[in-house]
C-alpha cells in the first residue's frame, strides 16, 4: 500500500469523472492502489474508464451515472457509496456550458447549476467529511476556477457558485486539520478539456496555451495536504490570486473584458 493509499484509501469517489480532470484524477488515484467510485451524467464512457482502471492499476470500480444537478441527486450519490470506506472525496463537477447572459437563461437552469456546485458537494462534504474525522484521516478536494477570484458578466452565477466553492473549501480546511482531514480548494484556469473546447467552438473563440488536465490532477494530489487553496498554473500556488491586488471594481471589469474578448460581446 502506497502512503497515498493509506492516509486516502481504499475508497475515493470522484464527481465529474467521465472525461478532463475527472478521468485524470481517476487515472492517477487509482495508480495508487485506491478503488474508485465514478460518478457523471455518462454511464457508457464511465464503464468504459472504470475498464480501463482495473485492468491498468487493478483496482475495484464502482460506476454511478448521476445528473448532480437534478433535485435530491446526493441521495443517489450516497446511495451508490453505501458500505464503503471512503478516504477521499473529489468534486470536480461544475463546468459552465453556458458562458451567457443571466438573464436570457431560464432561472431553473441556473438553479440547476446552484444545487450541482454548492449544494451537492456541501452535503456530500458533511456526509462523507463525517466518517473521515471519525477515523481521523482523509481527504476532501473541490475544484474551482479563476472565476471565482471576482464577478464578470456572462459569468454571474457560475462565478458566484465557484467562489462559493473556494470559500467554502478553505472554512472546512480551517475546522477538519485539527482532525487530520485534509482540505483543498483547488483553483484551475483554462484547461483542455471537452467542456472548454465545445464553448469555445459555441462562440467561436480560441485560447492559447492550455493546460493539460492530468497536470491539473496531478497538481490537485500532489498539494492535497497543502491547504486551505493551490492556484493550478501560477509560480506562487499557495500564494495571492492574480487580482489580489486590484481594487473590486476593476477586478470585475478586468474579468469581464477578458470573457467579451473570448467570446464576443454580444
Amino acid at each position: 500500500m502506497t502512503e497515498f493509499a493509506d492516509r486516502y484509501g481504499p475508497w475515493a469517489v470522484v464527481a465529474g469523472a467521465s472525461v478532463g480532470i475527472g478521468a485524470e484524477f481517476c487515472r492517477q488515484i487509482a495508480a495508487e492502489g485506491v478503488n474508485v467510485v465514478l460518478v457523471s451524467r455518462r454511464a457508457g464512457t464511465l464503464e468504459e474508464l472504470a475498464a480501463e482502471l482495473r485492468a491498468e492499476h487493478g483496482v475495484e470500480t464502482r460506476v454511478a451515472a448521476i445528473d448532480l444537478a437534478v433535485p435530491g441527486a446526493e441521495r443517489d450519490l450516497f446511495a451508490a457509496t453505501d458500505g464503503l470506506e471512503l478516504g477521499l472525496f473529489v468534486y470536480n463537477a461544475g463546468a459552465d456550458s453556458l458562458n451567457t447572459w443571466f438573464l436570457d437563461v431560464p432561472a431553473e437552469e441556473w438553479h440547476g447549476m446552484v444545487r450541482r456546485n454548492c449544494v451537492v458537494p456541501l452535503l456530500a462534504s458533511h456526509h462523507y467529511g463525517a466518517a473521515m474525522v471519525d477515523r481521523a484521516r482523509g481527504g476532501i478536494l473541490l475544484v474551482t476556477s479563476g472565476a471565482a477570484w471576482a464577478g464578470g458578466g456572462r459569468l454571474t452565477t457560475y462565478g458566484g457558485t465557484k467562489a462559493f466553492d473556494l470559500v467554502f473549501a478553505e472554512g472546512l480546511w480551517a475546522e477538519l486539520r485539527r482532525d487530520r482531514v485534509d482540505v483543498l480548494s483547488l483553483v484551475v484556469g483554462a484547461t483542455d478539456t471537452p467542456a472548454l473546447h465545445a464553448s469555445m467552438a459555441k462562440f467561436g473563440a480560441t485560447i492559447d496555451d492550455l493546460a493539460d488536465p492530468a497536470d491539473v490532477a496531478c497538481d490537485g494530489l500532489t498539494h492535497l495536504g497543502d491547504g486551505p487553496t493551490w492556484q493550478v498554473g501560477v509560480p506562487d500556488g499557495a500564494g495571492p490570486s492574480l487580482l489580489g491586488s486590484l481594487p473590486r471594481r476593476q477586478a470585475v471589469e478586468l474579468i469581464t473584458q477578458g470573457h467579451d474578448a473570448l467570446f464576443g460581446e454580444a
